[in-house]
């Protein structure tokens, strides 16, 4: 059941499905079987399509700060949620979650994704090992090599690192779109599970080579800036939302941005950051149900594109 679709704001949508309908709709979201996930290709490992991202969002000090993310992150594992990305570059970040997790008991049902953003071995491996301080766990699921910094030198640190179990899966990262030949190139010659760039409707950049590599070497995909840092709320403020996206169980905006980036076949999981627990919330719809084919994809994008 899906409400009519007016032109709203996002914070306005939301509290307009507030009630029984929405806590009934949570209910059917946090049964595991409605979850959609997508393997990683190396290993067939299934992982939500839906994460969370702690850039900025995370990065707080105070108990009363803390207190929405520790609701944000108790919503994010009971609606089926696990891929959580951090890095040292983010402040506070990685301390804040690893805390919270703990507190709440959640570090088994995580899949923690984190960086080594500094240069040379040693430096690194101090870095590396602040990490697993921080988020309070003795194995690293994902590793990743933020902005390629140093990438060779820490690849082979971690490569070292997943032969004795310390980590399971390595990666390299980027945000922007200048760097996505330089990232096709080390997805190319470097033996690596994950890649994690800017991919969104209003950033399609990495369609046209990065993903294409990325298949080719069977290396998962993770998606940041997918609502393009919020640009796209502002391009899409006071405008109605299509009737057809009902069609693929799109009831928001959000979700029509988000299943347009986790419904690419080389996309494995899209990594929206919130402080709010109504986000998340429309997030994590857009990890259920249906997923848009190439016509849907294309008639999205083309409507983005015209307002």
């Amino acid at each position: 059941m899906f409400l009519g679709f007016k032109p709203v704001c996002r914070r306005k949508f939301l509290k307009a499905v507030a009630g029984a309908g929405a806590v009934a709709a949570a209910g059917e979201l946090a049964m595991a079987e409605t979850v959609l996930r997508k393997t990683i290709p190396q290993s067939q490992e299934a992982l939500p399509v839906i994460g969370l991202g702690t850039w900025q969002t995370f990065d707080v000090g105070t108990q009363a700060a803390r207190a929405p993310l520790k609701s944000v992150l108790r919503e994010f594992v009971s609606l089926g949620g696990s891929v959580l990305d951090s890095s040292p570059m983010y402040g506070r970040s990685e301390s804040v979650a690893g805390d919270l997790a703990t507190e709440l008991g959640v570090h088994k049902k995580l899949f923690f994704a984190t960086k080594v953003w500094i240069t040379g071995r040693d430096a690194g491996i101090r870095q590396m090992e602040e990490s697993f301080t921080r988020l309070r766990t003795r194995r690293m699921d994902l590793m990743q090599v933020h902005n390629l910094v140093d990438h060779r030198t820490h690849l082979a640190t971690l490569r070292q690192w997943k032969e004795t179990g310390k980590v399971r899966y390595i990666g390299v990262t980027h945000y922007t779109a200048s760097a996505h030949d330089e990232l096709a190139r080390v997805l190319a010659s470097e033996d690596l599970d994950f890649v994690q760039v800017n991919y969104s409707v209003a950033e399609r950049e990495a369609e046209k080579r990065l993903l294409p590599v990325a298949a080719e070497r069977r290396i998962a995909v993770l998606a940041n800036r997918p609502l393009a840092g919020g640009a796209l709320f502002g391009k899409v403020r006071g405008k109605p939302l299509p009737g057809w996206a009902g069609e693929i169980g799109c009831a928001s905006w959000a979700q029509l941005f988000l299943k347009f980036v986790v419904s690419h076949p080389a996309v494995t999981c899209a990594i929206p950051a919130t402080s709010k627990v109504e986000h998340l919330r429309d997030n994590m719809k857009a990890g259920v149900g249906t997923l848009p084919e190439a016509a849907m994809r294309e008639r999205i994008a083309q409507h983005i594109a015209k307002l």
